[in-house]
């Protein structure tokens, strides 16, 4: 009989990888981003352990959103005040801060707990094609 063997978190060798979002849609770079900083496509995965990669998405400012998600979808937020809930098209958001848009559709597809939150923090994004980790040299993967 075969056990199981669940891996340790000082056991974990953390890749990076780079996500090209130029003309890809949200949804499909979000969820590969996701994948990758959960580990789930590793051989050693372990559901209670962290044992993601970090993800280096670049062009957030270029991705494509379909349909009349761009006028039609809105990032909402309450400040916990009677009458303060904040309301921000995509459009704008996407014009103002690209960024904000792929994080909030990452952090939506990660658990809720203490795992999730230690997860994003290995998710870097930038708005242009330029990245400011060279030195780890990052895998670069293709979305197509």
């Amino acid at each position: 009989m075969t056990k199981t063997y669940a891996v340790k978190p000082n056991e974990v060798k953390r890749e990076w990888y780079v996500l090209d979002a130029n003309g890809i849609p949200l949804g499909r770079v979000a969820s590969k981003a996701a994948s990758l900083l959960r580990g789930k496509g590793k051989v050693c995965y372990t559901p209670h352990v962290d044992c993601g990669d970090f993800v280096v998405v670049v062009n957030c400012s270029d991705v494509l959103l379909t349909g009349n998600k761009l006028t039609q979808k809105y990032y909402r937020k309450h400040t916990g005040y009677i009458g303060h809930l904040r309301e921000t098209r995509c459009d704008k958001l996407l014009a103002e801060r690209p960024t904000d848009v792929m994080l909030h559709a990452v952090r939506g597809m990660m658990p809720r707990n203490s795992l999730g939150r230690g997860a994003v923090k290995r998710l870097k994004l930038y708005a242009d094609g330029s990245h400011a980790h060279k030195s780890q040299n990052p895998k670069k993967l293709d979305l197509v």
